[in-house]
Order: structure tokens, then C-alpha cells, then sequence
């Protein structure tokens, strides 16, 4: 038996968000990689004239607070990834991954004035997509409701406390998992 690189996008992106973290807590700990690098900054903070905050626009979903919060994203992105990656192709979920980034990056540049800092709108993207996995076109799955009304319903919720928490982020990622699965169902196979 070997170990096989089973799901290159999920796994090359939990790689780099580990490094990022790995050495912005270690020989970069004095340059503030995960600030000017992985994190977009909030409506003030965000120069239209920078590259930089237009590459952070998306590199935000590489970067994490601590290892707790790289752990927690990973965690959810490891096991429903390598599933998703499977299902739609290495390219297509690079491009859903890329897209639910900018969206919510830039959606945080332009709403809110605190930055933004995690990949957990792709967690949540990913969870409301997984829902999708098993349908039809012309299907509404049971499971996507369900994961709408728990999910989002939660982090409607909590969007009414004070935390250091981007609620926001997690609905649209999810809002965006959802208008994935919606409009790229894949036909299940014929058992003929």
C-alpha cells in the first residue's frame, strides 16, 4: 500500500495555509506575513491603487489566526474536500474555492470596516455544495434545506453577538455553495 495525493486542490490548499501559518509564527514571526499578505482589511483599509489588496482579496483563505482556527476550517475542508473534488473535478472546486474568496473578500471590503482572515467561507461553501452530491436537475435536496435552515440559520443567529466572528463571511459562503450546487448539477450516473 501507498499514500496517494488523493485530492491535489484540497490538500495543496490545506499545505499552504499550514505554511503561511508555520512561518508567519516562526521566521517570519517579526513581519507581519498574515496582516499584509492573508488577510483583506476592512472598508477603511483597503486601497484600490494597492496589488496587494487586491491579491489579498483572495489569498485571505490561506490565512489564520493560530492553529486552533487553521485546525477548525481544516478539519470540515479535509473531510468534505476530497468528496467535492471528486465529485466535480480538481479544477472546477479550484475555481468554486477561488471565486467564494473574492466574493466574500470583497463583499468584506465593501460592508463591513473589520478584516477578514480564514478560509471558513469555504467551509461553509463547501457544506451547503456537498448537499448537492446526490441530486438531479430539476431536484431541491431534503439535506440542502435542512443544512440551509442549520447551518446559516445558526450564523444568522450569531450575527446578533459580539464576537471576532465574520458571520457574513460564512452566509455567503454558503449562499455561494448553494448557487453552486444549484446551477452545476451533475446528472447521476444510469445503473443500466
Amino acid at each position: 500500500m501507498r499514500i496517494k495525493y488523493n485530492a491535489p486542490t484540497v490538500l495543496s490548499f490545506a499545505f499552504v495555509s499550514a505554511l503561511a501559518l508555520l512561518l508567519s509564527q516562526t521566521l517570519l514571526r517579526f513581519y507581519p506575513l498574515e496582516e499584509l499578505w492573508f488577510a483583506v482589511p476592512g472598508r477603511g483599509g483597503f486601497n484600490p491603487a494597492s496589488l496587494r489588496c487586491w491579491i489579498t482579496l483572495v489569498t485571505h483563505i490561506a490565512g489564520h489566526a493560530g492553529w486552533s482556527h487553521l485546525v477548525s476550517n481544516f478539519m470540515v475542508i479535509l473531510l468534505i474536500g476530497p468528496i467535492l473534488e471528486e465529485h466535480y473535478g480538481s479544477l472546477h472546486l479550484l475555481i468554486m474555492i477561488l471565486i467564494t474568496a473574492a466574493v466574500t473578500g470583497f463583499l468584506n471590503v465593501t460592508f463591513f470596516s473589520t478584516g477578514l482572515l480564514g478560509a471558513s467561507g469555504v467551509v461553509f461553501m463547501m457544506i451547503l455544495l456537498a448537499s448537492f452530491t446526490n441530486f438531479t436537475a430539476g431536484e431541491i435536496p431534503l439535506t440542502f434545506i435542512l443544512i440551509l435552515i442549520l447551518y446559516l440559520g445558526r450564523e444568522v443567529l450569531h450575527s446578533f453577538s459580539s464576537n471576532n466572528v465574520s458571520e457574513f463571511a460564512h452566509i455567503a459562503g454558503g449562499f455561494i455553495g448553494g448557487l453552486f450546487g444549484f446551477f452545476r448539477p451533475r446528472a447521476k450516473k444510469s445503473t443500466a
